[in-house]
């Protein structure tokens, strides 16, 4: 908004916006069965986060925990974090090689809005799991890697 156009938007600070999501990620979401947090608690910049989500039931991923990997870089959350799995997966928008979610592949990354959160991000995915295309995929083995 300019000065004088008789509306009034507030941007928050990036920090800001952070620490929001680190107490909100830390209380847990929703079921309990998606979470994140920070990597390094003395990173000031905080920028490596940790995501887990418990796999979805009546689906392949049932009982499964996939570790994930979100990077904010600086101009978070203008710009989505980078997004990999830990744990390995198959899933249409995730690299088969290094467990990228892909952006063109998940519509959330490439539409990404500044209101998103990295909890939308985990929640989302979660609901991938289930999708026809996603759900009777054959899985790696459970405590697999990239």
């Amino acid at each position: 908004m300019t000065p004088g156009s008789g509306g009034s938007s507030v941007v928050v600070p990036r920090n800001f916006r952070l620490l929001e999501e680190l107490e909100h990620g830390e209380k847990g979401i929703g079921d309990g069965t998606v979470s994140y947090g920070m990597d390094d608690g003395d990173d000031l910049y905080m920028r490596a986060w940790t995501g887990t989500i418990i796999g979805p039931h009546n689906s392949v991923h049932e009982g499964r925990i996939y570790q994930l990997k979100l990077f904010c870089d600086k101009d978070y959350p203008e710009k989505p974090p980078s997004v990999r799995f830990h744990s390995r997966i198959n899933m249409t928008c995730v690299n088969h090689e290094t467990g990228v979610v892909e952006s063109k592949k998940f519509p959330l990354l490439a539409n990404w809005q500044r209101e998103y959160t990295m909890e939308n991000i985990l929640t989302q995915l979660k609901k991938e799991m289930v999708a026809p295309h996603n759900r009777k995929l054959v899985q790696p083995p459970e405590g697999t890697y990239f």
